[in-house]
């Protein structure tokens, strides 16, 4: 919580928006909802991936509503923290003005490890992996963030 007693808005910002950062905004909102306000963009949005709703639901955590968002859709929001998901999302992030802080932790690209797999399931074993990395991320929140490369002071 913020010393005003609002939630923190932390965005995660990822090149699609379709897959990692949908996922980190479900499992922040699904685990830290009391103290963060989750978003999450994209610097070229895609739709939302359904093999990510798949998985994040057998985990009991909706994201089917969700939409991928170019950062344009987010404009007027002041964001605390910025975590950028992905190395494109973190070469193209924008420099962000005042206290926000801005963060990078890389997470593995599903689809492009799934296009690899022989077959659905173990597709979904790589989507399943990355969900919970990226679950243990949203559950360490705020210390999750010290341990992620600082882009941005």
């Amino acid at each position: 919580m913020s010393q005003t007693g609002e939630k923190l808005k932390i965005l995660f910002l990822c090149t699609g928006n379709s897959c990692r950062s949908q996922m980190a905004e479900g499992w922040t909102r699904h685990l830290r909802g009391g103290e963060y306000e989750p978003y999450s963009a994209g610097v070229e949005p895609k739709a939302v991936d359904p093999l990510a709703v798949r998985v994040m639901a057998e985990a009991g955590v909706d994201i089917s509503g969700q939409r991928a968002k170019k950062l344009g859709d987010l404009f007027g929001i002041a964001f605390d923290v910025v975590v950028t998901v992905c190395d494109n999302a973190r070469e193209m992030c924008p420099l962000y003005p005042g206290e926000t802080r801005v963060v990078h932790r890389s997470f593995e690209d599903p689809p492009a490890l799934a296009a690899q797999a022989p077959d659905e399931e173990a597709a979904l074993k790589i989507y399943r992996r990355v969900r919970d990395e990226i679950r243990e991320f949203a559950a360490g929140l705020p210390g999750s963030l010290d341990t992620a490369e600082q882009t941005q002071p």
